[in-house]
């Protein structure tokens, strides 16, 4: 049953009305997904002129869900609700994590790109929140995945070692930054017993190029845009000068529009997901994704951004790790659902496409969930019957169409057990821990469900 919040039974899904973020770099009124999406779940008028960069679904102070009472909307947030009934998180996760909800899930709507950024790991976390509590809001880290609903792009981790050399080559702007004659003397570093002499002089270039002058940045951006304006009249551009050029139209003069060419520049097509564990440089540049993290809003800045900018501790926290990052194309459950799974123990994403009269059955798990409605109508249930063992994701049965088919067509001729409730685009559920959900459609459904890592629960 899809329930409310005055009449709460062990068991029973809980609907959520979620916050927006209204970031610059989002898309403006009925463009954005987001405001799609947000309007329909909060019953709220999309408005033309604004920027809807992000739909949040979870428990964090600077973008909290609540739940929906017999009245609509109340005053108890999610996190609250929680902290009053912390069974529904199970006691895996209360033990792991504390009386929260360890993972954030969000919808994203990029118009242009985002800034250079990295997220700190849980030492660097709580150091800076204690050092700026009101920049890093939380101690906690944040590793993240982005699935991608379209066309979407990234920057993401440096290039290897054989791109970078080119590129100083071919980028003649970037040595005129670092200095030429610092180059030549330190870049022979081939090969592959120089695999550390490589990640250094990485490293130390790319400090010496983010720390350079504003004004020497200006300049060199300058020098570079029109020099390939020039070229692009007898020759084709590369896929990273023509998103140069997009760049510095985006940010004039940032020295992120240089930067760019140290980064991977990786398109997902709809399906294909990147995970960006802590202390990875990223970038997003445009597209609509979900996007599921560790709770915490954490970013360290250092380019193509107005906001501010910690050069020195995102110099200092990366891995300078090089190479093309994994895409993740999904793990099949069924016919109708994919799971992502990334190392991060706080989240695991499963994206559900339910054609017309298909139904399914997503086993209880020990930890809690939450389920977006992205796009359809259909109905989701739950059974109040004790959960089944917890099976591996690859089990073509871990998520599979229910066997009592009489009571997913039927719902009111089943026991009393059994309850259900209409669900559209828009619609977001908390699913407590130990849950067993029934999902079905009469024409067709896409929804995803955002929960821990089961592999966590296989560990323990």
């Amino acid at each position: 049953m899809v329930m409310e919040i005055n009449g709460k039974n062990e068991g029973d899904l809980v609907r959520l009305k979620c916050s927006v973020q209204n970031y610059d770099w989002g898309r403006i009124g009925h463009e954005s997904l987001v405001a799609r999406m947000f309007s329909s779940n909060c019953d709220d008028e999309i408005e033309e002129g604004k920027h809807y960069a992000e739909l949040w679904m979870g428990t964090h102070a600077s973008g909290p869900s609540y739940v929906v009472g017999e009245k609509g909307i109340g005053d108890v947030s999610l996190k609250s609700w929680i902290s009053e009934n912390p069974e529904v998180l199970g006691d895996t996760v209360v033990e792991k994590w504390g009386v929260d909800l360890p993972f954030m899930f969000k919808v994203l709507s990029v118009a242009r790109a985002l800034s250079i950024q990295a997220h700190p790991d849980k030492e660097l976390a709580g150091f800076l929140h204690m050092l700026k509590p009101n920049v890093y809001k939380d101690a906690n880290h944040k590793p993240e995945m982005v699935l991608a609903l379209t066309e979407f792009e990234a920057l993401c981790g440096f290039i290897s070692f054989k791109e970078l050399e080119e590129v100083l080559e071919s980028v003649p702007e970037i040595n005129e930054l670092v200095g030429t004659a610092y180059v030549d003397q330190v870049l022979p570093v081939s090969g592959q017993d120089n695999k550390e002499k490589q990640t250094q002089f990485l490293q130390t270039i790319f400090i010496k190029l983010m720390s350079a002058e504003s004004k020497v940045v200006s300049a060199a951006v300058t020098k570079l845009i029109s020099r390939l304006n020039i070229e692009n009249e007898t020759r084709q551009l590369t896929s990273k000068e023509e998103l140069a050029l997009k760049l510095e139209n985006e940010h004039p003069h940032d020295i992120g529009v240089i930067a760019s060419f140290f980064f991977n520049h990786v398109r997902l097509s709809p399906g294909e997901a990147l995970y960006i564990p802590p202390n990875e440089p990223h970038a997003y540049l445009g597209g609509e994704s979900v996007e599921c993290m560790a709770t915490s809003d954490n970013v360290v800045r250092a380019g193509l951004t107005p906001k501010n900018r910690d050069v020195k501790i995102l110099c200092s926290m990366l891995t300078y790790k090089q190479g093309s990052p994994e895409i993740l194309k999904g793990v099949p459950l069924n016919e109708y659902t994919k799971r992502y799974n990334p190392t991060s123990e706080e989240f695991e994403v499963d994206q559900c496409v339910l054609d017309q009269g298909a139904s399914v059955v997503f086993p209880a798990v020990p930890g809690p969930s939450i389920f977006l409605v992205l796009s359809g109508q259909g109905f989701m249930y739950t059974t109040s019957s004790p959960p089944p063992p917890l099976l591996s994701p690859s089990s073509s049965s871990s998520l599979s169409p229910s066997s009592s088919s009489s009571a997913l067509s039927s719902p009111s001729s089943s026991s009393s057990s059994l309850s259900e409730d209409i669900v559209r685009g828009g619609d977001v559920l908390f699913a407590p821990a130990n849950t067993e959900v029934h999902v079905s459609t009469e024409s067709e459904l896409r929804l995803f469900r955002a929960g821990v890592n089961h592999l966590m629960f296989i560990k323990t």
